[in-house]
């Protein structure tokens, strides 16, 4: 059998990376930008918060447009329109301009999430989802690496209107090995009839569907009457802004509290994030080997693996405490924190495909996400406030601490909601079919 499902995989990691790179550029900007264009914390916070409009908005659309056209053509004109979107923050002249393209980066970039977890579905029975997703996935790490070590270098050497321009055309070099070598597995023609079985092994490819039936795409609005939507909905509003709080204020932070200057603020953070990239493949390989070594279902090991990532991020509340020791310390927590994180999107995002028919997937992904982007609004409207609060009382740690004090719990509240109260036993929902003409 061949692995070419893993070539597809890493293309969607390479693809997840510089959606990353695209986004996090803003907030290694942020010293120059507040300069250029006079910002206060809630300037800044209004611009994010554009941002997060926009790509909860455009997930609610943008999910049940790639479950229509497909996911080659669907990721291909998101990724070319999210990078030209990000080169047109450096012709940007105003606040509002500013906010403006964010926005349409925003409804852009929202099709890269929708599109890999189809691309997975498509690609990989549900016993490896998990694990390739914590492996795309970790894209958002590697991206988010890469940025603080580039991004001020090129500010610095060059200017922060060339920083937008340069980052943002890296992506058009990925749209030629994605013509080149993508394709879905049935119409493939590099990969062998073995693997073509192993990837569709699942119980329900084989038994569902009976001879003359094919699936239907299930209409969002039936989409949300159905309590596994919202499972997963709740799930992304509650933890999707601790992710988000941490791209966009943890330069900041580590700015305000250690006064770092310049480039040392660079390294810190891409240690944090490559922290992270550990929990995001730990995190898909956790659940495959509950079911493996211990004989557990599915739902069991997705459960008990979500618990644990849960429960890690609390001692987030305790970063700014041991970072009075030693900034490496607080580091070193958010980064655990931050792996958590990512260890609970790989499998958060992978119950999607766990409780619905491939054709549905996107447009859920695409649900929970706007979910999530609101939630991110909430975040980094609230961080603006409690910041600008703070710093006028002198006592900005303060607003820091109370916004530490969120994400060390969220995903607790979250895990709860979801699988005690929504959905317990995860059961999946039937593909819908039609008769084949």
């Amino acid at each position: 059998m061949t692995n070419y499902r893993w070539t597809i995989c890493s293309l969607v990691f390479f693809a997840t990376t510089i959606n990353y790179l695209d986004r996090q550029v803003i907030s290694l900007l942020k010293p120059y930008l507040e300069k250029e264009f006079n910002w206060s914390e809630t300037d800044y916070s209004n611009v994010v918060a554009a941002f997060q409009l926009a790509y909860a908005l455009g997930m609610l659309g943008v999910g049940s447009i790639i479950d229509r056209v497909g996911s080659k053509m669907g990721y291909a004109v998101s990724l070319i329109l999210w990078s030209i979107a990000a080169v047109m923050h450096a012709f940007v002249k105003t606040t509002f301009g500013f906010g403006v393209v964010r926005a349409f980066l925003g409804v852009t970039e929202a099709g890269n999430f929708p599109a890999a977890i189809k691309v997975v579905a498509e690609w990989f029975p549900k016993r490896e989802r998990a694990f390739a997703t914590g492996i795309f996935n970790s894209g958002t790490n590697i991206g988010a690496v890469i940025a603080p070590l580039l991004v001020p270098w090129l500010a610095v050497t060059y200017s922060w209107q060339m920083a937008f321009i340069l980052t943002g055309a890296v992506g058009f070099l990925w749209l030629i090995f994605w013509f080149l070598l993508y394709e879905t597995p049935e119409r493939h023609k590099r990969i062998s009839a073995s693997e073509l079985a192993h990837i569709n092994s699942d119980e329900e490819t084989t038994t569902s569907l009976n001879e003359g039936e094919t699936e239907v795409v299930i209409p969002w609005r039936q989409l949300l009457t159905y309590k596994q939507t919202w499972a997963y909905a709740v799930g992304k509003f509650l933890s999707d802004g601790v992710w988000w709080f941490f791209l966009f204020w943890l330069p900041a932070f580590l700015i305000s509290e250690y006064r770092l200057v310049g480039l040392e603020v660079s390294f810190p953070v891409a240690v944090v994030y490559l922290i992270a990239g550990i929990g995001s493949i730990a995190g898909g390989w956790l659940p495959m080997w509950f079911s493996k070594n211990k004989g557990w279902t599915m739902v069991r090991s997705r459960k008990t693996s979500m618990l644990i990532y849960a429960t890690i991020p609390l001692m987030v509340m305790f970063s700014q405490w041991a970072g009075s020791f030693n900034m490496w310390y607080a580091v070193i927590i958010i980064g655990i924190g931050m792996s958590a994180h990512q260890a609970w999107s790989a499998n958060i995002m992978t119950t999607v495909s766990d409780m619905f028919p491939k054709t549905s997937i996107g447009a859920v992904i695409g649900i929970g996400g706007m979910f999530g982007g609101f939630g991110n609004i909430m975040v980094a409207k609230s961080a603006g406030y409690l910041l600008d609060h703070y710093k006028a009382a002198g006592h900005i740690q303060t607003g820091y601490y109370l916004l530490f004090l969120f994400c060390g719990t969220a995903y607790l509240l979250a895990w709860f909601l979801m699988f005690r109260v929504l959905v317990p036993k995860m059961t999946p929902i039937k593909p819908h079919m039609k008769k084949l003409e």
